[in-house]
């Protein structure tokens, strides 16, 4: 859970965090963007909704109405998020203006706000996601696949527990599973863990 953040090995951690994401969804935010600070909190309050969540395609009209907002307005408030580092958006193949809000699936930024969100009640499917798509932004273009999680070039990858089978890459040109809690890879599995050390 340490580690993404200055201050992670601090012993009022979680406090700290608390504060940073209070401070961007309730001032920053609504400061920037022109928006009153209720909507900060509503804002805030699908940061927790995302953090309990199994991994989802959202349904824009839903989550507008979960939190009390227009839909209109709801992809500019999840870009203003995601430009503020508190949540990741992926989207599919689709380009150029077609490919303008064809979002696919909706994480927080890093693992941190999941446990600092959703406490006991995060989802582990939506952690390991997470995780790896936090590491592999940095240096790849990733776009949702139409038959695993991830797509990067030709590549694609289910991410799993170390139960995890390899029905939904079967189809897939290049595909891989990627396990937690396992030590080491073979063939096309690689473990989590590899990709916290791609930088």
């Amino acid at each position: 859970m340490y580690g993404y953040y200055p201050f992670g090995k601090d012993v009022t951690f979680e406090i700290e965090l608390n504060q940073v994401i209070n401070q961007t969804m309730e001032n920053d935010i609504p400061q920037y963007a022109n928006m009153n600070v209720s909507t900060g909190r509503k804002l805030k309050q699908l940061l927790m909704i995302i953090s309990k969540s199994v991994p989802f395609k959202p349904v824009m009209q839903k989550l507008a109405d979960i939190i009390g907002v227009s839909r209109n307005y709801l992809s500019d408030y999840l870009l203003y998020i995601e430009k503020a580092g508190m949540i990741a958006q992926v989207r599919d193949a689709t380009g150029g203006i077609r490919g303008l809000g064809k979002v696919e699936k909706i994480y927080l930024d890093n693992t941190n706000l999941i446990y600092i969100l959703g406490g006991e009640n995060s989802n582990i499917g939506n952690i390991r996601e997470t995780f790896f798509y936090n590491q592999m932004r940095v240096k790849q273009d990733i776009i949702s696949s139409k038959v695993s999680d991830f797509q990067i070039g030709e590549r694609t990858f289910e991410i799993g527990g170390k139960s995890k089978g390899q029905q939904q890459i079967a189809k897939a040109q290049e595909g891989y599973v990627i396990k937690d809690d396992i030590e080491t890879g073979y063939g096309n599995i690689i473990p989590l863990w590899n990709f916290g050390m791609n930088y």
